[in-house]
Parts: C-alpha cells; sequence; structure tokens
C-alpha cells in the first residue's frame, strides 16, 4: 500500500482550515481515510471562542480515532459520535445554535479486506479507481444544484439552504446531519486507488475544467498529489480575469489524500 497526503493553505498567513489523515491500524486489518473543509467563518461574530481549525483538528481527530476503534459502527454513526465529541468540548463556553457554528465537509473512506465504506458531506470529493481504470466520483452535489440566487452573499445562503431542507448540509454541532451524507460499500476487490479533494483542489475539474475526474485521477498519478495543487496555484494565479474563479476566493485551501493497493 502507498499513501500520499498534501495539504496546502490558500493563504501562507493564516491557519490551514483543512485537515486529513490516513490510520492504517497497527493490526493490520485495513485503514481509513479523513478529509475535512473547513468553512471560513464570517468576519462578524460566529458565536464561538474557537477558530474553525481548531475545529477541524479536533473533529478529525475524533474521526480518525473513531473510524478505526469503531470497525462494527457504519461511517455515519462514526460521523455523529465524532460530531457530538467534539460538540461536548465546547458546548459550555460557545453558542453552537449560531448558523455558523464552526463546521465542515467531510470525506471518509474505511477499508478492510472485504469492503469499502464511504461518506461524503458537502463539497469535498472521493475518487476511487477499479482494476479496469474505470475512475468513479463519490460527490454530494446538493450545493451545485442551488440556485446562484440561494449564494449571493453569505447571510442569504445562511438564512435560506446552509444546514435546512433543500439546501445543503456541513458538519456543524448537530450529530444528526450525519444521515444526511452520501454513503456506500462496494466490494475491496473492485478497487485498486482512493483519492479524496478539498474543492480547493477539485478546482481542476469543476471550475478549471481541465479535464475530467480520470483525468485527474491520472494527472495525480502522474506528477503526486503535490503536483496537482502546484497545477491548481498556477490556473489560480492565471486566471486575472477570473474567468474560471468568478466570485470564488482566488486560493483555498487545498488537500489531497491518495491510497493505492
Amino acid at each position: 500500500m502507498r499513501t500520499e497526503l498534501v495539504s496546502e493553505p490558500g493563504d501562507p498567513t493564516r491557519p490551514n482550515e483543512d485537515f486529513a489523515s490516513v490510520a492504517l491500524p497497527a493490526a493490520g486489518q485495513g485503514g481509513a481515510l479523513v478529509l475535512l473543509d473547513g468553512v471560513t467563518p464570517p468576519a462578524t461574530d460566529y458565536g464561538c471562542r474557537h477558530s474553525v481549525a481548531w475545529f477541524t483538528s479536533r473533529l478529525g481527530g475524533a474521526l480518525t480515532e473513531l473510524s478505526v476503534s469503531l470497525r462494527d459502527s457504519p461511517l455515519p454513526e462514526v460521523l455523529a459520535q465524532a460530531i457530538s465529541r467534539t460538540a461536548r468540548a465546547h458546548t459550555q463556553t460557545c453558542d453552537l445554535s449560531h448558523q455558523r457554528t464552526p463546521q465542515a465537509t467531510v470525506v471518509l473512506a474505511r477499508w478492510s479486506a472485504a469492503a469499502l465504506e464511504y461518506l461524503v458531506l458537502s463539497d469535498s470529493a472521493l475518487l476511487f479507481e477499479r482494476p479496469d481504470g474505470t475512475v468513479t466520483a463519490v460527490l454530494d452535489d446538493r450545493l451545485s444544484r442551488l440556485p446562484r440566487s440561494s449564494l449571493a452573499t453569505a447571510a442569504i445562503a445562511d438564512s435560506t439552504v446552509r444546514n435546512k431542507e433543500g439546501g445543503f448540509w456541513t458538519a456543524a454541532a448537530d450529530p444528526a446531519v450525519a444521515a444526511r451524507a452520501v454513503t456506500g460499500v462496494v466490494p475491496r476487490e473492485e478497487v485498486r486507488a482512493l483519492v479524496a479533494l478539498t474543492d480547493g483542489a477539485s478546482r481542476w475539474v469543476e471550475k478549471f475544467r481541465e479535464g475530467d475526474w480520470a483525468d485527474c485521477l491520472t494527472l495525480v498519478r502522474k506528477t503526486g498529489a503535490r503536483g496537482l495543487v502546484q497545477r491548481v496555484r498556477e490556473l489560480e494565479t492565471t486566471d486575472v480575469e477570473r474567468e474560471f474563479l468568478g466570485r470564488s476566493k482566488t486560493h483555498d485551501d487545498a488537500s489531497v489524500v491518495v491510497v493505492e493497493w
């Protein structure tokens, strides 16, 4: 097995709000992948004394531990327990009911000799490659299907679609959101590689349209995870007319995790 992990902040003067890990238990029974993309908080008060980076570190750490220690629990249950554990760490000091309490997108994958389980919540991506080279993208596309008017401002999005029916969902303080995730199981023998990407890295496909998901995985295999992130940075820098980036921030935290058998 080969693993690779790259995580680069969009702004070197600010904390990286992504979290990425690969867990390989000492018993040698499978493993797990965790990837979070923290939601950058508003400049105004958001009810919490902690940073988003603090939150993703707490949630990511809990997911890493629970995904391997609770191997008989489905991934939605693992996510629900990790959210509850993280909420308990600051419920006495923070207003966790605030719409912008620290939150994150989630990618989880867990494998054994028999099966690969996966979970995706919000707009990070998980790719898996089959032995014949076919690439499947596991996506939670609810955010991309919303009308642009509902995302015109942060205030509109917060009041109408963020963690609401008919909108999109992120992991914040409510463990019930785990049931909203995209989940599935495939036979382990049908997977030879996994690539997880936060949306700062998946821009290569989704914003700059340099290729499809299969092309993205091919690029990662050819240049490594760092090569993909470097190419995204080049594209961001050269898009001076914002033909592709539009209203998006010029540089975003970008993380890529690769697992190959």
